[in-house]
């Protein structure tokens, strides 16, 4: 029986520490750290990535499904020549200023979870399409939930219990020898590293809260304009998210454009176990 251990490398704060602390022996290492590449992400992302790269740890895989970005405003080809895209939860209103509803959220799994999955099948196991996982193999599919964030690590493993005893996940910053918060994680790969870490997510996503925008517009100013331009897409008649809305739909919470939303008020705590953000992004 084998039993392969991958890491949902965001290369953010908390896979980050999970990484590094593979390196030093006080996790069982995984036999691949996947990275899926929204190609949206703050420049420290990559750079955090970079560094990990650095250390002798599990070989770092790179995927992506595309530039998500791009694919709201164009959207993806399908076999039979329709145009798609993968909703981003944006804030929806039929008045500028006034709060709504939240559209979908399938951008996580179709941008980070789905490409994982793929190269896991396809590139590692060499499986051939609705070929079955080999009965002597099983697979655990490992994030960087930390001890504060039960909630999501509850959802992510109900979702894991569909798949059968072949597929699971795991969470290893709840190990008993470990029980990181995100505090503690944020800490050891500082001190590990020698500088400091951010979490991982797209510039643009509309689930952060005004201290991560501040942080995008204070450290990554292309970030910053790329995300005020996706903004800008969501309510482009002529861009595929906006085909069939009657509402308008806004990056930031307020439902004002992006560029003039005001940063320093209604301040929110993102991982609130409200089921607005269960999957692997800001890890």
């Amino acid at each position: 029986m084998k039993n392969y251990r991958i890491l949902n490398l965001g290369a953010g704060v908390q896979s980050g520490a999970i990484y590094a602390l593979m390196v030093n022996g006080e996790i069982e290492p995984a036999d691949y750290a996947v990275f899926s590449d929204t190609q949206e992400e703050p420049k420290w992302v990559y750079e955090q990535l970079n560094w990990l790269k650095t250390l002798d740890g599990p070989p770092i895989v790179e995927v992506t499904a595309g530039k998500i970005g791009e694919d709201l405003a164009v959207g993806v080809y399908t076999a039979k020549g329709q145009r798609r895209f993968a909703s981003i939860p944006a804030h929806t209103t039929f008045v500028e200023g006034e709060k709504g509803g939240l559209t979908r959220r399938q951008c996580t799994r179709e941008y980070k979870i789905a490409p994982i999955e793929k190269w896991i099948r396809y590139e590692m196991l060499k499986l051939k399409p609705r070929q079955r996982i080999p009965k002597d193999v099983t697979i655990t599919s490992l994030f960087g939930f930390s001890t504060d964030e039960s909630g999501r690590a509850t959802r992510m493993q109900a979702q894991y219990k569909q798949r059968g005893i072949q597929w699971n996940c795991g969470f290893p910053l709840f190990d008993e020898d470990l029980l990181m918060t995100r505090h503690d994680a944020t800490q050891y790969i500082t001190e590990r590293s020698g500088f400091g870490w951010r979490s991982s997510r797209c510039s643009f996503c509309p689930l952060q809260a005004n201290r991560h925008w501040r942080e995008i517009k204070q450290h990554d100013r292309e970030a910053w304009k790329r995300a005020v331009e996706v903004d800008e897409t969501l309510r482009d008649e002529t861009a595929v998210v906006s085909r069939g809305m009657k509402e308008n739909m806004y990056a930031h919470r307020s439902c004002v454009p992006l560029s003039e939303a005001n940063l320093d008020e209604g301040q929110g705590t993102l991982f609130e176990d409200d089921g607005e953000c269960e999957d692997g992004c800001f890890l």
